[in-house]
């Protein structure tokens, strides 16, 4: 794969966009399987620390929001939640109006592992923009912008 931005599908001006948006996905998978290899806990899997990301980011939630919010099935979010319980990173809550529904949320441990987690994918992005140079460094900025306005709509 050629690496050079100038003989990018990304720059080409023709109306077929394929070639551009398979380059964009390759170089978007590509880094984020990069840094999700960046976490606190070898053995946690993408979608258990999601949940504590979640956690992290929105606060407690039933079973039910979790696993909507996640896009999963309930039953396999109780799983994902009770393999996060017994680690000690997350806990179940009873709800004092109704024993049946429970809220989870983050331990102390828990947002320990979100917060390392978060450093080490931080300081892998900072150690790969100090290598850049300051054109690379603006054009990467620019491009965060319009990345989250395609990842928003």
């Amino acid at each position: 794969m050629n690496d050079r931005v100038d003989e990018s599908p990304l720059t080409d001006n023709s109306h077929d966009f394929s070639a551009a948006a398979s380059e964009l996905r390759m170089a978007t998978f590509r880094l984020a399987r990069r840094l999700r290899a960046q976490r606190a806990v070898d053995s946690m899997s993408d979608g258990q620390f999601a949940v504590l990301a979640a956690l992290t980011v929105h606060g407690a939630h039933t079973l039910g929001q979790l696993a909507e919010r996640e896009r999963v099935t309930a039953p396999s979010m109780n799983r994902t939640v009770t393999l996060l319980e017994d680690a000690g990173y997350l806990t179940r809550i009873p709800d004092a109006a109704d024993r049946r529904r429970v809220t989870i949320d983050l331990t102390a441990h828990g947002r320990t592992i979100v917060d390392e987690t978060v450093r080490r994918r931080d300081a892998f992005v900072e150690e790969a923009l100090a290598e850049l140079t300051p054109d690379e460094r603006d054009t990467l900025a620019r491009a965060a912008l319009i990345m989250r306005k395609v990842a928003d709509r």
